[in-house]
């Protein structure tokens, strides 16, 4: 598996779609994709608490549920590294124990507010966020870990103060800047005024009708387009659609006759029910095989109650 800090350093666009739980990273994986993101407002939106009520022990649990079963890289939303310039130490050192190919940290003031979902954003001074990104490069001890430098400014003042800051934080030691605008004319402008590598999100509706196609963005400069709701919204309105027609004894049109069952079994393959069965089979069966003059001498001591399911599998463990 190649890692993100060498995808990056490549000609390409890398598309990183959300995935929030290890079935999610594994459907990305057999959809071809190269990298996840993990976003904390996708998140947010899963557990009901918004990104601002996260933690960071919570993200670092997903991540290690999703590369448990899927070793595509992970780049994760640290938000505002979960405290000061001090506290980013222990975000990298966790990120960095739990795998994650690049962390996201952003200029949002810290506690985070819910109303950044709305478009109000509060940002830190652009030197207090330049300190936690020389402390996350001092706190990284993994060449790889990419550190991800993201301004929300073009949402507080206007584009010319967020590139200022993204050369700020350029000069600080990010590896790779992202100024967060969904605009095509502005991601344009991004792209000719800062270096690459740089990193974007990809348009909610794909590239399909969006003005700039993914080779545009990579001309530009920008090696990580990371969808961050895209699959949750769709995830949402099949769910929605499937309770509803349950309620209201009506067949869901999305699945059709049988597709419920079709699916779940298609699940039941990404999982890896195969694998698991094979491994099950081939280690369990025949601790039951017992000889025959065993099993008499089982039975009976299993009458009176001096056995129980494990002692039988010690027995024939020794047979």
């Amino acid at each position: 598996m190649e890692k993100l800090s060498s995808l990056i350093r490549g000609d390409d666009l890398i598309v990183a779609p959300v995935a929030l739980n290890p079935i999610m990273a594994r459907l990305a994986e057999e959809a071809g994709f190269k990298a996840l993101y993990l976003s904390g407002g996708s998140l947010g939106w899963l557990k009901c608490v918004t990104e601002a009520n996260l933690t960071l022990p919570e993200m670092i649990e997903t991540v290690v549920d999703m590369r448990t079963v899927c070793r595509l890289p992970i780049v994760l939303d640290v938000g505002g590294g979960w405290g000061d310039p001090v506290h980013v130490h222990r975000t990298v050192a966790m990120c960095e124990v739990a795998g994650v190919a690049a962390i996201e940290i952003e200029d949002q003031l810290l506690p985070r507010r819910v109303e950044h979902h709305v478009g109000v954003d509060h940002l830190v001074p652009t030197a207090f966020m330049v300190g936690k990104i020389k402390e996350a490069r001092a706190a990284r001890t993994d060449p790889d870990l990419v550190i991800v430098a993201r301004t929300n400014a073009r949402r507080v003042y206007d584009l010319d103060e967020a590139i200022r800051r993204a050369e700020a934080f350029h000069k600080a030691g990010a590896d790779m800047l992202f100024v967060h605008t969904r605009d095509a004319e502005e991601t344009r402008i991004v792209g000719e005024r800062l270096p690459a590598p740089l990193m974007t999100f990809a348009p909610p509706d794909g590239f399909s009708d969006y003005p700039l196609s993914q080779r545009d963005f990579a001309k530009l400069g920008y090696r990580l387009a990371a969808s961050s709701g895209t699959a949750f919204a769709a995830m949402v309105k099949a769910v929605r659609q499937s309770y509803e027609c349950l309620a209201q004894d009506r067949m869901d049109a999305f699945l059709g006759k049988g597709g419920a069952e079709k699916e779940m079994k298609a699940a039941q393959r990404t999982t890896g029910l195969d694998r698991m069965l094979e491994i099950e089979r081939r280690t369990m069966k025949p601790q039951w095989r017992a000889p025959k003059r065993k099993r008499r001498q089982q039975s009976t001591l299993s009458r009176r109650g001096h056995f129980s399911l494990f002692s039988r599998e010690v027995v024939s463990d020794f047979t």
